[in-house]
């Protein structure tokens, strides 16, 4: 019960997960060097040391931070470090962190250990396919889940007694979890809210260790909805939503006679009023060879990136692309849309900009001149305008919100928060005669576009992320990572193709995920030596020098010479940069 165990190749991973239940929680064992002991308090405490109770170092992504923090630990610290990784990443169920990402990460981290530490075999099936659908946040929340993993297990160690029955006892072993989260504190996370900071990892770690009792469900906010919204199904309701679902469970299974999960679409539809999406229409007739592969191939990513991306608006209708400049966010975005809408007449594109309001968005009054009267008029925004045109089609229509963050979200889109979450809805705009209410159509679809290196992205709060998935465009991870060799491969002359080695290493000193040099900057026509000095000199390099405005002595750094040829001699003193 409660389990995705039905679910082929998923028995892997909770495999992996007793092998670390037995061997870390029952003991001080190694999950990846049986025999060998690598959780014991002592090193447990140098890991707390070294990375929980040390502040953000404040640059680099978040395994270039962990390296630093870490650095000088024993080769025990870096293997615990590693293990503990590798449990937080038996979690995620998504297609943007398959089995290899999750892989390569974990043998990153072990490597620093200076051994050569194999992962078993099956230890590294069970990476795949994981326990719970989580989108983008989870890169962002790691850190965090990490560290409770850590402090877990510590207090789990220093707790007297016990062990045996709280593993064998579901609700005492919740009560420990529960006790853990409160009492949590690092300088990881700012307080006071931890324990939401914590959430997923927490009820990940319930499921994994005690699957027949505690769901698959790693959002708090859905594990509450369920119980509220199924709370007819509980005989004996309490203050307890697992011990709640776990009531509804017992009851839908006698009603269906069959096992299930809350994710299945007749199961969601009766807690999650937002879950019924319409099926995205079959696009019209397309010339033979052209399609989501051949866009792909047009676009230089892989056809399973732009596949993902368009089952998220399939579910959500709204997914926002997020990225540093020059990662092809904008392009990548209106041309998905057209290929996806079947025609460009049905993509609106529009821009925000600090001074775009809901009146030039949704509805507003507008000066109008008429009679040679000046007066003003209502007029329909684009918002307005794109959704009258899915309505009365059967074709879906997309909206591109470029640079999206750089509005005051809260102002543009008012009472559209409410709306964008559940379509079935109607309710009255700002500007609505009496009695006439609006709703967004189910066959609009929405695209923002983010630039993580502009300040305003602070602006963006949460009631808005908990609305649009987030996809990442960064640099310095694939698909984007490589769209510059292939793109290099195919277009331009070997003598320029050193090109995306030297991106790759300026991204490597700059170590700022949200500000990397995306492709872009060189995907140009006619590209040369001397044209890519001239993007470098004039583009690139001012952009690097904004970046490193408080550190202007690294500047010289990022000489294109010396990123193309590492060992080239620095400038004499006296000899200005030509």
């Amino acid at each position: 019960m409660g389990s995705r165990k039905t679910e082929i190749g998923v028995e892997r991973t909770y495999d992996a997960a007793k092998q670390w239940v037995d061997r870390v929680l029952g003991d001080d064992d190694s999950l990846f060097t049986p025999g060998k002991s690598v959780w014991t308090p002592e090193v447990l405490k140098e890991v707390r040391a070294g990375f929980m109770e040390k502040p953000d170092p404040g640059k680099g992504n978040t395994f270039q931070k962990l390296e630093q923090q870490l650095a000088g630990s024993t080769p025990e610290a870096y293997q615990l470090a590693a293990e503990a990784l590798y449990f937080v990443y038996l979690t995620p169920h998504v297609p943007s962190i398959r089995k290899a990402t999750k892989l390569e990460r974990v043998l990153r981290v072990l490597g620093w250990s200076g051994r050569e530490i194999a992962i078993p075999d099956d230890l590294v099936a069970g990476l795949a396919p994981g326990i719970a659908t989580i989108g983008t946040a989870f890169a962002s929340g790691l850190p965090a889940y990490l560290g409770f993993t850590i402090e877990f297990v510590e207090q789990w160690k220093q707790t007297q007694g016990g062990i045996e029955g709280r593993l064998q006892d579901p609700w005492a072993f919740k009560q420990f979890v529960v006790d853990v989260s409160s009492s949590f504190r690092s300088a990881l996370l700012r307080p006071p809210n931890y324990a939401a900071k914590t959430a997923v990892q927490r009820h990940a770690l319930l499921h994994l260790v005690h699957p027949d009792t505690f769901e698959p469900i790693v959002s708090e906010g859905q594990k509450i909805a369920i119980a509220e919204r199924l709370g007819k199904y509980g005989t004996d309701v309490t203050a307890d939503t697992d011990s709640n679902i776990r009531q509804i469970r017992q009851a839908l299974e006698g009603e269906l006679e069959r096992d299930f999960h809350f994710h299945d679409k007749d199961i969601r539809e009766r807690w999650d009023p937002s879950s019924n999406p319409l099926p995205l229409p079959p696009p019209p007739p397309t010339p033979v060879g052209v399609g989501l592969q051949a866009l792909a191939a047009e676009l230089y990513l892989p056809g399973e990136f732009l596949k993902e991306i368009e089952l998220l608006l399939a579910e959500k209708r709204q997914v926002i692309f997020q990225g540093p400049p020059g990662t092809g966010k904008t392009f990548v975005a209106r041309k998905l849309a057209k290929h996806l809408a079947g025609s460009e007449d049905r993509v609106t594109l529009v821009q925000f900009h600090p001074s775009y309001a809901y009146e030039d968005f949704v509805q507003g009054f507008r000066p109008t001149l008429k009679d040679e009267q000046a007066g003003f008029e209502l007029r329909n925004g684009p918002l307005l305008e794109i959704a009258e045109k899915a309505r009365d089609s059967d074709k879906p229509h997309y909206l591109i919100i470029d640079e999206i963050n750089r509005g005051n979200l809260a102002t543009v889109f008012g009472e559209l928060y409410f709306l964008l979450e559940y379509r079935d809805a109607k309710m009255r705009l700002q500007y609505s005669a009496e009695g006439e209410k609006f709703a967004l159509p189910k066959n609009l679809f929405i695209i923002g576009t983010m630039n993580t290196a502009d300040r305003s992205i602070a602006m963006v709060d949460l009631a808005l992320r908990r609305r649009f998935y987030f996809v990442e465009f960064h640099p310095e991870e694939e698909p984007v990572k490589g769209v510059l060799g292939r793109w290099l491969e195919k277009n331009a002359p070997k003598d320029v193709e050193w090109v995306a080695g030297v991106v790759e290493e300026a991204n490597r000193r700059l170590a700022d995920s949200d500000a990397a040099i995306g492709p872009s900057y060189f995907m140009q026509e006619g590209l040369t030596p001397d044209k890519v000095d001239l993007i470098w000199k004039h583009s690139v390099r001012p952009y690097i020098a904004e970046r490193l405005f408080n550190d202007r002595g690294r500047l010289d750094e990022f000489d294109l010479e010396k990123l193309g040829n590492p060992d080239a001699p620095a400038q004499p003193d006296g000899v200005p940069e030509q």
